[in-house]
């Protein structure tokens, strides 16, 4: 009997070839065009699972072998989770989560002191603030191109702005101002990280004071920061940074110029109408109120101008903040408006600077904006008109680039290296490619489900790379196990590269609500694998005076406590009996002195809400007051070595 085989296709037959060639790791094989060897069990493979050869293609672009790295690393917001999420692409593997704004056990983040001091720092008027609404992640750049060296994180509810340094990828200062009460813009950088940009979104009146809702127009207020950054320290530095005053709009994201337009920055807004609710007082409600207006605002922000007048002393301090009043940035002709479409979210500029991307989410199109045409309008002071604050609004017609027919809902805009755009539409719940130059949409891909931000490999920069985009959809619905009624969030890596958007893999995202993200070559960063010289404090970024050497271990009672100078090594701590007396306070200075890399060991203590972690090298410092007696054991929490369930001791705790 004569057996008839369908017949595959050239493509097919290479697919097989490449798939046959992992599956031997590497090995050659004929097998993909024979009648047995790998290439048929992948075959018996794709039929088994009903794969197909879409399937067999996406899975080798995203597959990473053991042992190897992947080509970039996306850095996504943790939402509500108030921490930093690094993904490798195009594995889409999840290397890391960085503490930022709330604890985090396993890197005992907030249970030293160092690290309980940085989240001490995030508090709001003294209040303890233990979570965060983590939004817009933004890289450090050098000339508009992604540096490598730290990235800034914002939290939307109660506003701040951190720092983390990719240097061993540890948050290392947080700061925030009571000058606003809630922002969304941030974090965005300038092309030189000079200023990491925060804006507020909720207007409130400045400073934190109350004032009646009913006086809204006059009393309430939006505001600009310009945190400054010092690339020499790694940190920001409060007293030398600056706000702009703006009018009660809701002002959303903001994005930095570049090239042509170093030196602006810009802003969109919604709600020019200034509705503020009142369901059950007989007003309509805000989203209602908020959306009358044909047109809302983007602003037009001279940064470099505004740095100029803030150093000129001509500000008012408010809140601990110096504060560009409004009508001293009208006076020096630092702020002008140009009409948007209506409740606008994505504002961003192209990669030569020369364009500025605007998604209106009740629009069909994307508005594209000439920053040059804005900088001349504004210096020849040609405007069309004031708004009820007296700031100058640009004419439409003469600062507007074109616009392109997108879908219903566009929202943010990224940027290959080739001219295109690619835009989220919410509504629409796909990803338009489309020409900057022509102003017309190539391409649409389905996304699952309610995308919103998108991320695309170096897409922020002047130089894009056009390799991969990752769709950040807010619903998952059917696309995983089912795992109650809330749901993860889904990412969705989409290769840009060739003629046509092709979607690869689908990554739950079940950690808070991740919003935006970046995503930088990988051979950009050079993180740190131990850290030196033995006894380093990340927090400090030098030798910790606590630090501990071996042999040189020991309890000495002071004026302020018991001091225990402790090294942790595979596979004791030393010393590993500590006696204080009830009441004592205790003050634990504990070192790693291993230089191995990932030779990480932790420190927990029964009933004192103890837990660190030592990574090779790392000094630690912990307090806390032994207000019990008893006995309590001690351990590392990393799995260390053989030994690892022996490398423990007793804190006891004796009765006064």
């Amino acid at each position: 009997m004569q057996v008839h085989r369908a017949p595959r296709s050239p493509r097919l037959v290479a697919l097989l070839s490449l798939a046959a060639l992992a599956a031997c790791g590497g090995r050659t094989t004929s097998a993909a065009g024979g009648s047995g060897g790998a290439g048929s069990d992948v075959l018996s493979l794709m039929q088994a699972r009903g794969l197909s050869e879409h399937d067999v293609t996406a899975a080798l672009k995203t597959y990473t072998p053991t042992g190897k790295h992947d080509e970039y690393y996306t850095f996504a917001s943790g939402g509500h989770g108030g921490n930093l999420i690094v993904i490798g692409v195009p594995s889409m593997r999840i290397l890391k989560y960085v503490a930022v704004f709330t604890p985090e056990p396993w890197q005992g983040y907030g249970y030293g002191d160092e690290t309980g001091d940085v989240l001490k720092q995030g508090f709001r008027g003294g209040r303890e603030i233990t979570w965060a609404d983590m939004h817009h992640p933004a890289l450090s750049e050098t000339g508009g191109e992604y540096d490598g060296r730290w990235i800034f994180v914002n939290d939307k509810c109660n506003p701040r702005v951190a720092v983390v340094d990719l240097h061993d990828f540890v948050t290392k200062q947080i700061v925030g101002s009571e000058l606003i009460a809630s922002e969304h813009g941030a974090t965005f950088v300038t092309p030189d990280t000079d200023y990491v940009v925060e804006t507020s979104q909720y207007p409130a009146p400045l400073g934190g004071v109350y004032a009646p809702i009913e006086q809204f127009d006059e009393k309430y207020r939006g505001a600009m920061i310009f945190w400054r950054f010092d690339k020499q320290k790694g940190r920001i530095v409060p007293e030398e940074s600056f706000a702009i005053e703006l009018p009660p709009y809701m002002q959303d994201l903001a994005d930095c110029g570049k090239k042509v337009s170093d030196g602006w920055v810009f802003c969109n807004s919604i709600n020019t109408e200034r509705a503020y609710g009142g369901i059950l007082e007989g007003k309509p409600p805000l989203e209602s109120g908020a959306t009358q207006n044909d047109m809302d605002y983007l602003h037009c922000i001279h940064w470099r101008k505004a740095e100029a007048v803030a150093k000129a002393g001509k500000t008012t301090t408010i809140a601990g903040m110096r504060t560009i009043s409004l009508q001293t940035a009208i006076d020096e002709n630092l702020l002008a408006f140009a009409p948007e479409p209506k409740s606008p979210h994505g504002v961003d500029v192209t990669p030569d600077g020369t364009g500025v991307v605007v998604g209106g989410k009740l629009d069909t199109h994307t508005t594209v904006f000439d920053t040059q045409k804005i900088a001349a309008q504004m210096a020849a002071k040609q405007y069309a008109g004031k708004d009820p604050y007296g700031v100058p609004i640009l004419d439409l017609k003469s600062v507007l680039l074109g616009q392109c027919e997108i879908g219903l809902g566009p929202l943010h805009t990224v940027f290959d290296d080739k001219g295109f755009a690619y835009t989220s539409v919410f509504i629409e719940t796909v990803v338009a490619k489309w020409s900057l130059k022509e102003m017309k949409v190539v391409e649409k891909i389905d996304t699952n489900f309610n995308i919103g931000h998108l991320v695309a490999a170096e897409g922020d920069t002047v130089s894009p790379d056009g390799r991969f985009l990752i769709a950040m959809n807010k619903w998952a619905l059917d696309r995983f196990a089912p795992v109650g009624p809330l749901l993860p969030q889904n990412f969705q890596l989409i290769d840009i590269g060739g003629p046509k958007m092709q979607l690869l893999y689908d990554m739950p995202l079940p950690l808070g609500e991740p919003h935006n993200a970046q995503m930088i070559k990988a051979g950009k960063l050079k993180p740190i694998e131990v850290y030196k010289p033995i006894g380093f404090n990340p927090l400090t970024d030098q030798v910790d005076p606590n630090a501990t050497v071996a042999g040189k271990e020991r309890i000495e009672r002071k004026a302020d406590g018991v001091h225990v100078y402790m090294t942790a090594v595979r596979s004791h701590f030393s010393p590993d009996i500590v006696r204080v007396k009830q009441g004592d306070t205790v003050h634990l200075h504990v070192t790693n002195v291993e230089q191995a890399k990932d030779a990480t060991h932790g420190l927990a203590i029964g009933g004192q809400n103890v837990n660190v972690s030592l990574e090779p090298g790392k000094h630690c410092n912990v307090t806390f007051v032994a207000d019990k007696a008893g006995v309590f054991p001690f351990y590392c929490t990393e799995f260390c070595s053989a030994l690892h369930l022996e490398m423990a001791g007793y804190l006891l705790v004796e009765p006064k």
